[in-house]
């Protein structure tokens, strides 16, 4: 039996794969060698670093004030954020808290600018949601560390290859959720909608997507989790930030160092996750 199964020629997958990324690579020579530069000079050198110039007092001001308001104007959230980013700058790691918080955000607003128009889409289509669920599936389930693959070969080091990581791993769960938060509206709604003459467009914008927000702030709410949690995966092609500080703790057996890095971005996590539910309930609150 075994001798048999050795008769089958091997499938040269791994040939096709690299035939496949030196295509793109031609095809595409021109958008990959802009994100590769001018996006990766745009965000390190423009974005972050003037992120840096600002007094760190004023940014913990704006945090802890958004956070009182958000909150409903109770006092936990704000005192959570002030202690925590005191305690981030306390320890010298705000310049990296900075450049974490720009690959997040960045990565975070592509994948809902990506995900939210295919969620639309597969909910307004059976076949269309068959066909993209799968391959919703194959980038949940793949190891993250897969997608370090590709982005080194298209975009080599630093912060544009962590965001292109990150974007595939982190955009599933906005697509899921406006899909299902639009398949979820009532067809009742729908119906007397229709009765009154109402476009596709105004169903959509006017019914939809309105009766929807709550999920779909939930599914956004899961892709900036999910962006935080590639920080330290992303660290291992040169992204920089905090995920950076814990990779090189741990390659030298540094406990302390790599334990503070690590509880840095905790703070990070909770304080954007408290930021991203308290705008759901007021979203919601209509």
């Amino acid at each position: 039996m075994f001798d048999l199964l050795d008769k089958i020629p091997k499938i040269p997958v791994s040939e096709w794969v690299d035939a496949f990324i030196d295509w793109l690579k031609v095809v595409l020579a021109a958008p990959f060698q802009f994100l590769r530069e001018d996006f990766k000079t745009f965000l390190q050198d423009t974005v972050t670093d003037n992120l840096v110039k600002i007094p760190p007092e004023i940014i913990i001001l704006i945090v802890v004030v958004a956070a009182f308001f958000l909150s409903g104007k109770r006092f936990g959230l704000p005192a959570f954020s002030l202690v925590g980013l005191v305690f981030v700058y306390n320890q010298g790691l705000w310049v990296e808290l900075m450049q974490t918080l720009v690959l997040v955000v960045t990565a975070s607003m592509i994948s809902v600018l990506i995900g939210l128009p295919i969620g639309i889409m597969m909910s307004k289509s059976n076949k269309l949601e068959k066909t993209i669920t799968p391959i919703l599936d194959l980038m949940q389930t793949m190891p993250s560390f897969v997608y370090l693959i590709p982005a080194v070969a298209f975009f080599s080091i630093g912060i544009v290859p962590g965001i292109f990581a990150t974007l595939i791993f982190a955009t599933p769960p906005t697509v899921r959720f406006t899909n299902l938060a639009i398949r979820q509206v009532s067809d009742e709604l729908i119906e007397a909608a229709e009765a009154f003459g109402s476009t596709p467009f105004q169903k959509l914008f006017k019914l939809e997507l309105p009766m929807a927000k709550r999920t779909i702030m939930a599914g956004i709410n899961q892709t900036v989790m999910l962006s935080l949690s590639m920080v330290v995966i992303a660290s291992m092609i040169g992204t920089p930030g905090l995920g950076k500080e814990v990779q090189e703790a741990l390659s030298r057996n540094l406990a302390g160092p790599g334990f503070v890095s690590g509880f840095c971005i905790v703070i990070l996590a909770i304080i954007f996750d408290r930021f991203t539910q308290s705008l759901n309930k007021q979203e919601g609150s209509y």
